[in-house]
C-alpha cells in the first residue's frame, strides 16, 4: 500500500499566521505539523509516500523531508495548483498509486492512541473496498458524519448535517483499494466546486464495501485547522511527552521500530538534534533493547 499526504489549501481559518507559511509547517508543540500525519502512515507500515502541496509551499516540504531515504522510505512530491477537493489527490496521484492500494491522510490531522499502530496496520492490509474511521464527538454538525450497522458497515454519510444520524465524525484518514482512482475520476464537483471525499465514500458505501472502524475513548483525534484546535493539539502533545517521557510523531523512532533504518543511522540522526530533547530521546531509543520491545509488543499482552 502507498500513502498520500494532502498538504495544500490556503488555510484561511488560520490567517494571519498562514499568510506566508504552509499550515502543515506550523509547530504542534515541538515538531512541524506534517510529522504527525506522516508518522501515522509510517505506523501503518507504508514506506512510499506522495506529498501534495501548493506551488508556493512544495519546495519547503522537499527541503524538510527530502527523498525519504534517511527514514528508509521513498517520498515523491506533486503540486496541486488549486484546492479543488480531497478526492483530487487520487487524480493527481494516479501515476504514483499505479496498481497499488492507497491511504490518504490530511496534513492537518493527528491521531493518537495506545493501540493505534495495530489498528492502522490492520487497515493497511485491506484487500477490497474502503476503510474509514469513526470518532465520537459531542457536536457532529461540524464534521462529516457516518452511520454504521451492527457489522461496522457504513449505511449513511453526511457532510456537516443539521440533524446528524450519529455522533461518529470521520477523521481525515482513509484506506482504499485501487478502484479509488477510477471512482475519483468519475465523481462530479459539489455545489462548492470541489471533488468531495464524501462522494468517494458514498460510492464504496453503495457497493456495500465501506467498512468503519470506531475509535473509542482510548484515542485522541485532532483536526488542527483553527487556532484553538492547533493549540489543543500542542497542549496534548506537550502533556503526553513531558509526563510519559515518550515522543508523539517521532519519525526516526518509528522507522527504527519498523526496522527500516539501523541503530547507527538512528544515532546519526540523534547527533543532528543533540542540543534538543528530541535528540536526547532518539539516543535513548537507540540505547533500549529493541528486540525485547518488539517481543513484548507482538505478544499476547497487546492482542
Amino acid at each position: 500500500m502507498k500513502g498520500i499526504i494532502l498538504a495544500g489549501g490556503s488555510a484561511t481559518r488560520l490567517y494571519p499566521v498562514t499568510l506566508a507559511v504552509s499550515k502543515q509547517m506550523l509547530p504542534v508543540y515541538d515538531k512541524p505539523m506534517i510529522y504527525y500525519p506522516l508518522s501515522t502512515l509510517m505506523m501503518a507500515g507504508i514506506k512510499e509516500v506522495l506529498i501534495i502541496s501548493t506551488p508556493v509551499h512544495i519546495g519547503a516540504f522537499e527541503a524538510l523531508l527530502g527523498d525519504g531515504s534517511k527514514l528508509g522510505m521513498k517520498f515523491e512530491y506533486k503540486i496541486q495548483e488549486k484546492p479543488v477537493g480531497l478526492a483530487d489527490a487520487f487524480i493527481l496521484g494516479a501515476d504514483f498509486i499505479g496498481n497499488d492500494n492507497v491511504a490518504l491522510i490530511l496534513g492537518d490531522n493527528m491521531i493518537y492512541g495506545s493501540r493505534i499502530e495495530r489498528v492502522l496496520k490492520a487497515a493497511s492490509k485491506l484487500k477490497e473496498g474502503g476503510i474509514i474511521f469513526g470518532y465520537q464527538v459531542a457536536d457532529p454538525t461540524s464534521y462529516g458524519v457516518v452511520e454504521i450497522d451492527k457489522k461496522g458497515k457504513a449505511i449513511s454519510i453526511e457532510e456537516k448535517p443539521a440533524e446528524p444520524k450519529s455522533h461518529l465524525a470521520v477523521p481525515g484518514i482513509y484506506f482504499y483499494d485501487n478502484d479509488v482512482v477510477k471512482i475519483a475520476k468519475t465523481i462530479k464537483p459539489s455545489e462548492r466546486g470541489e471533488l468531495e471525499i464524501t462522494d468517494v465514500n458514498k460510492a464504496y458505501m453503495k457497493k456495500g464495501k465501506l467498512q468503519v472502524i470506531p475509535l473509542g475513548s482510548g484515542y485522541a483525534w485532532f483536526d488542527t485547522g483553527t487556532p484553538d484546535r492547533l493549540g489543543d493539539a500542542s497542549d496534548f502533545v506537550k502533556a503526553i511527552q513531558l509526563r510519559q517521557g515518550v515522543q508523539i510523531g517521532c519519525l526516526e523512532e518509528i522507522a527504527y521500530r519498523n526496522e527500516w533504518i539501523s541503530k547507527d543511522a538512528l544515532l546519526e540522526e540523534a547527533k543532528k538534534y543533540k542540543k534538543t530533547e528530541y535528540g536526547k530521546y532518539l539516543k535513548k531509543v537507540a540505547d533500549q533493547d529493541f528486540k525485547q520491545y518488539k517481543e513484548v509488543f507482538e505478544s499476547e499482552l497487546f492482542n
